[in-house]
């Protein structure tokens, strides 16, 4: 069995009829998991409730607290955007808190079985940083979910591996500096946001920035993940490992030029199960419904084999 967090809630992060990040996008995924031929398989959980679960000093741990104030203040009034990319519904506020927690419960699921769960939430994070939210990110998911890890026992090293097209400005930002998390990023480069350049290491040495021009294939992700990611974080022994899984890389998504393919993530995830059964998979980008449903269901199908 594989837990898989989710709630309907998660549709009530409205964005607008044309925005890419829409709730359609949990619903496919929902779809093609329930008729995957593993279907059985699946434990479907419903994260804690925010009034159950301390989401709130955990994203103080990330996030300042004028910035979580001024989501809050804006599902309040109505909605509006923290950005030209990043809207805010008057639920916006509540669903980003429980999707922290669905993350967090992430977490407890993983190191309670000592194997893989997937959180399908959103509005995704890694793009969000400490004082502002930008590429459809509010809360930093990943960042605020590595920290909280580090606090639960028999955790003392935090790997993070982000296969979203686009760089986790935000995830880094927030992590780079502890020396019990490594970041580690595959990203289109140029590409929104401009940032994760190779000659950024952290503060430690603790952040991989592996950039890809637009056109690159499988077979080049895989050179990589053998050459360079698998040895980055074999050699840290995590005791977690928490995946930013974007699919946005995928050849027919309408945001990025990376000609990956649905069955290239489950290459990836083979790739990380032979560092460490203790995964969380948590949902970032991917906008073309077909794909990014066929790649959840290929990742998670990779993880019951």
């Amino acid at each position: 069995m594989l837990p898989v967090i989710y709630s309907d809630e998660f549709l009530d992060h409205k964005t607008g009829t044309l925005h890419p990040e829409k709730p359609e996008r949990l619903s496919a995924i929902v779809s093609a998991l329930k008729s995957a031929s593993f279907a059985e398989q699946i434990e479907w959980r419903s994260p804690t409730l925010v009034e159950k679960r301390d989401a709130m000093s955990q994203i103080k741990q990330a996030h300042s607290q004028r910035y979580i104030q001024k989501i809050r203040n804006i599902a309040l009034t109505g909605g509006g955007y923290l950005d030209g990319d990043t809207p805010v519904s008057p639920r916006s506020y509540d669903v980003a808190l429980l999707a922290v927690g669905a993350w967090m419960d992430g977490v407890d699921v993983v190191m309670e079985t000592k194997k893989p769960a997937f959180v399908l939430a959103r509005p995704p994070g890694h793009h969000a940083e400490s004082d502002a939210g930008m590429g459809f990110c509010l809360f930093s998911n990943a960042a605020i979910a590595s920290l909280y890890a580090l606090q639960q026992p028999g955790i003392n090293r935090v790997a993070i591996l982000d296969w979203d097209v686009h760089h986790g400005n935000g995830t880094q930002a927030i992590v780079e500096t502890n020396p019990q998390i490594v970041y580690c990023s595959l990203h289109q480069y140029p590409s929104y946001p401009g940032t994760g350049k190779a000659s950024e290491k952290g503060f430690h040495n603790n952040v991989l920035n592996l950039t890809f021009p637009p056109g690159s294939s499988g077979e080049i992700y895989q050179s990589v993940f053998e050459s360079k990611v698998v040895p980055f974080l074999s050699e840290f022994q995590p005791d977690l490992l928490i995946i930013s899984a974007g699919y946005d890389g995928n050849a027919s998504d309408p945001l990025a030029s990376i000609n990956l393919q649905p069955h290239d993530f489950g290459l990836f995830t083979d790739y990380c199960l032979g560092i460490t059964p203790k995964i969380l998979f948590g949902l970032e980008g991917g906008y073309d419904l077909l794909t990014l449903s066929q790649s959840v269901v290929t990742t998670i199908g990779r993880c019951l084999v």
